[in-house]
């Protein structure tokens, strides 16, 4: 139960993270941007939190230098293309179903929740494995 709701913390300040980036990009750029490019800005800033806070609370997990964490950050990030399209094709989705920017963000929370849910049993597998998750 700890585990969950901590998993459940860390991928609410990561979805938190994700849409702020976004909105400050359209913010900055007074929209002038596709959205493509808050999107792909949001996802990076959220894959970075995501990983950081992953690695250090939900799998109590400590590379063995620069050169393992980066190795393990690559993996990490490349089993997130999948779970990416996942969010990305809700987000979008909502978009164009829709068509306004409240429905959007539902849409990216939506595939952001499920995508999370799938990327947790990814990394416990392939990433983090042997950790006391």
């Amino acid at each position: 139960m700890r585990l969950t709701l901590v998993y459940a913390i860390v991928a609410s300040i990561a979805m938190m993270a994700n849409l702020a980036a976004q909105q400050l990009v359209l913010t900055l750029t007074g929209g002038a941007l596709r959205l493509v490019w808050p999107v792909a800005v949001g996802t990076g800033v959220g894959l970075l939190v995501k990983y950081v806070l992953d690695k250090r609370f939900v799998f109590c997990f400590r590379a063995a230098g620069i050169g393992h964490d980066a190795r393990l950050f690559v993996l990490y990030a490349g089993l997130g293309l999948v779970t990416t399209l996942v969010f990305w094709g809700f987000e979008f989705g909502f978009q164009w179903w829709f068509g306004t920017a409240a429905m959007r963000y539902a849409g990216a929370t939506l595939g952001l929740a499920l995508g999370y849910l799938a990327k947790f049993h990814l990394d416990r597998r392939f990433v983090f494995c042997g950790t006391q998750s």
